[in-house]
């Protein structure tokens, strides 16, 4: 494990999306987006992925240079054409909408269509952080899991993220999958060599395994619960959710149909829809009661959370949002860590496009 400074990444990052054809204004934030994943720790999504996009770009279905446009609004809703476009670019464009019909209504809800995958779901939900507003992003993914009592492939790992504002105290900012773990938590365990928990992945039959290559022979992961006698029908409901709003209403695929991230699985040729889907929303406080009440109330909220008794075992609580600020905290300070196998992924990515990625690592 090595780390590198996070602006020398970004900087690399950023080389390469501009190397795709990416305006430079969208190289910037689709790096920004991309590397927000490593910062605060959630490493299944960052840089370990570039490639993944690079691929995708190589097979025509990313567009480096969307036309994203407006395709249906009234004054609180819109649907957004993302072109093919990275959906580290096309999420932020349909949360800038979001917040600005927010601006001028109240609230502001974004459905978004023929997109791909986003990054993390809580970077795009914080954007309305500083706008004295709640930000909500949710997006459907890869057909990998298997509702409660199904061995078939039907949703994906559908991600809902909700970000609030406070006033002293940081803003609480829940980013999860409604499965038990996400994809990218597998491919890490890969890395390491190691077995996944129970609970995550179930064989091609439904019983459970530990094998992380268990996607690859048919298996599948498993909603949040893992079991129905842990409430996986939650986690069901809860993706189906993210899924309808997602896609269903934007006209994007949904369920089995959603295009896979990886390349080397072709598109289905009986599409329902066009692309990955998101949502976004915005929710200006002050439509509800004056912004600076609700932020000070937030306060108490989460510092009567923080003072609760804990458990023999832990010393606090945690507040949805705090680790991830921790682990970003000290990755500024620290450098962003690195396993030898992605290094040497984007050693190749380097040598792909041209760029020393040496010359960035030693900044």
């Amino acid at each position: 494990m090595k780390h590198i400074a996070y602006q020398s990444l970004k900087s690399f990052t950023e080389k390469v999306f501009l190397e795709m054809g990416c305006p430079t204004e969208e190289a910037k934030e689709a790096s920004e987006v991309l590397l927000s994943a490593d910062l605060r720790g959630v490493d299944s999504h960052g840089v370990a992925r570039l490639n993944g996009y690079i691929r995708l770009w190589e097979q025509g279905r990313i567009n480096a240079k969307p036309n994203i446009k407006i395709v249906h609004e009234t004054p609180s809703t819109a649907v957004v054409d993302g072109d093919k476009g990275l959906g580290l670019v096309v999420a932020p464009f349909a949360m800038r909408l979001a917040m600005e019909k927010a601006r001028n209504v109240g609230t502001g809800w974004v459905s978004v269509k023929n997109s791909n995958h986003y990054g993390i779901a809580g970077y795009h939900s914080m954007m309305a952080l500083e706008n004295d507003m709640i930000g909500w992003s949710m997006t459907n993914a890869s057909p990998l899991v298997s509702p409660t009592f199904s061995t078939e492939r039907l949703l994906g790992t559908n991600p809902i993220s909700i970000a609030i504002p406070a006033a002293k105290q940081p803003p609480f900012v829940a980013d999860f999958a409604t499965t038990t773990a996400a994809n990218g938590k597998l491919e890490v365990l890969k890395r390491k060599n190691e077995k996944a928990p129970f609970g995550w992945v179930q064989d091609a039959n439904g019983k459970p395994t530990t094998d992380v290559d268990a996607l690859k022979s048919g298996g599948s992961m498993l909603p949040l619960g893992g079991d129905r006698e842990h409430a996986s029908h939650k986690g069901y409901i809860l993706g189906s959710i993210v899924d309808i709003f997602s896609a269903v209403l934007s006209g994007a695929n949904y369920g089995p149909w959603a295009p896979p991230f990886v390349s080397f699985l072709p598109l289905r040729e009986d599409p329902v829809g066009e692309g990955l889907g998101h949502f976004l929303g915005a929710m200006r406080i002050d439509a509800f009661r004056p912004a600076n009440d609700f932020k000070a109330h937030m306060d108490n909220w989460i510092e009567t959370f923080r003072k609760s008794a804990v458990t023999e075992e832990n010393d606090r609580v945690i507040i949805p949002g705090d680790p991830e600020r921790e682990i970003s905290e000290q990755r500024i300070a620290k450098g962003i860590p690195l396993m030898d196998s992605v290094i040497e992924d984007l050693s190749q990515i380097g040598n792909r496009f041209e760029i020393d990625f040496g010359k960035y690592f030693k900044e």
